[in-house]
């Protein structure tokens, strides 16, 4: 309190003074229009850069759950447009014998809780089960493209095979051709897989999009992969194709899982023509 007193003894003309001023800068903003009006511009743009500065602090913050949100509904979306068009191709392409057209998808929500991409076997875990209708061999992609594929399940929580992993093999093809072939990784850049078994007569150039191929029981046809980074072509095929990938696997959070309806039906009857 002795240190108060000090303080407004030893400035108590500076004070003074600027009370004054204060005194009179308000009588100026109270009996002249302009002032007042130009006090009011002052102090909205003020405020105004404030409240900017706390809602953009308060918006990130909300990512997390801006993005939760954001994942589930386009969840929702994509099982809504699926059933549409699985109505659509049923009632118009019936007669065409094709899997494009007879396959049906549901999405799930997830969110992966840890990620491996460092090793030369890489597993994702998500925070979703067999409770919440996730069953092993489920694709697992995001708005990028491919993930991995669900590999076991408990009740609460799911392993995924990394597309990261050497045990990883998806069937692929070019965007711009019918040519496919398999992806793997050869365990080196975490950004970069390759393409095995491509034809020799296919025409790859750098830059050409890489899509899922569609015989895969775990993903529809043309979920994005990456792009044609680099290839080397000797004794007339090719040695070896990378791939760069259009994901960060490094930086994966939500993710959506796949499941076909008709998978069991499709391993069924395929079963049996390897058994005859």
């Amino acid at each position: 309190m002795q240190q108060i007193f000090f303080f407004i003894r030893k400035f108590r003309y500076f004070l003074l003074f600027l009370l004054l001023e204060i005194f009179a800068v308000i009588l100026t903003i109270q009996h002249h229009s302009y002032h007042t009006s130009k006090f009011i511009n002052s102090a909205n743009f003020i405020s105004g850069g404030i409240y900017n500065k706390v809602n953009s602090i308060n918006e990130y913050f909300l990512l997390k759950s801006e993005n939760k949100i954001l994942s589930e509904e386009n969840v929702r979306l994509k099982n809504l447009l699926e059933q549409k068009e699985i109505n659509y191709n049923e009632r118009i392409f019936t007669v065409i014998d094709s899997s494009k057209y007879f396959q049906k998808y549901e999405y799930y929500s997830a969110k992966v809780i840890n990620n491996n991409y460092t090793k030369r076997n890489n597993t994702l875990t998500l925070n979703k089960g067999s409770k919440h209708g996730l069953t092993p061999d489920l694709g697992v992609i995001n708005s990028k493209g491919i993930i991995g594929i669900v590999e076991n399940t408990s009740s609460n929580f799911s392993t995924v095979i990394s597309i990261l992993n050497k045990s990883s093999k998806i069937n692929v093809h070019l965007k711009n051709s019918n040519h496919f072939g398999t992806l793997i990784w050869d365990g080196e850049d975490y950004n970069i897989t390759q393409i095995v078994d491509i034809p020799r007569q296919a025409k790859i150039k750098i830059g050409d999009t890489v899509v899922t191929g569609g015989k895969s029981i775990m993903f529809p046809e043309g979920i994005n992969v990456g792009t044609i980074k680099d290839f080397t072509f000797e004794n007339n095929q090719y040695q070896k194709i990378n791939v760069l990938l259009f994901n960060d696997m490094s930086a994966i959070s939500y993710v959506e899982v796949i499941k076909n309806l008709q998978k069991i039906e499709q391993k069924n009857i395929e079963q049996q023509v390897d058994n005859e």
